[in-house]
């Protein structure tokens, strides 16, 4: 049995990585793509992702029912920028852990990753709809700073009616601007 989830969980992995580096290359983010999720090998993540392997969902879901936490999830959103969880910071008025804007960049990865994960987890029931339903399903009970979150409903909603190309076009139209910008020194 545990050889099965080893391998079920090595090849969603792998799958998952290879898809978002293939969005990521369509969206003009190479650096991105090959380097998209690289921690998920590290024993912290891996390890708790064979444990708790189930095939139709992350096992940090797994994780988190069984512990009450994943160790792996907060291994996993410290150390990698596509995930809003890792934009946070204390503010000093206030004293507490809020939310704050990610550059784009990051949004445009984290569209990637959440496309792949839906085809990963839909399989054969996955249109272009899914990862903005799963976005929508969560929003009430999301932390998430107001900018960032509707960047990320503009793309998914450009995704649901227009269609993945639409959408990365879109991105990559944005990813050359935003290069222009830093080019001309933020002008």
């Amino acid at each position: 049995m545990l050889i099965d989830q080893f391998l079920g969980h090595l090849s969603t992995v792998t799958k998952h990585r290879h898809l978002v580096m293939k969005h990521c290359f369509k969206a003009g983010i190479f650096f991105h793509g090959l380097t998209h999720d690289l921690s998920k090998f590290s024993p912290t993540e891996f390890i708790p992702g064979v444990l708790y392997f189930q095939g139709s969902r992350s096992p940090n879901e797994r994780e988190r029912e069984v512990k009450g936490y994943s160790a792996a999830w907060m291994h996993h959103k410290g150390r990698n920028r596509h995930h809003f969880e890792y934009w946070t910071d204390y503010c000093p008025e206030t004293g507490t852990l809020d939310p704050v804007p990610m550059p784009d960049e990051y949004i445009f990865e984290m569209f990637c990753d959440r496309v792949a994960a839906s085809k990963i987890y839909n399989k054969d029931k996955y249109n272009d709809s899914c990862p903005l339903e799963y976005f929508l399903r969560a929003k009430p009970k999301r932390r998430i700073e107001k900018s960032t979150a509707e960047k990320l409903e503009f793309l998914l909603r450009l995704l649901s009616d227009k269609g993945e190309d639409a959408a990365f076009r879109f991105i990559r139209k944005q990813v050359k601007k935003n290069k222009r910008k830093k080019f001309n020194g933020g002008i």
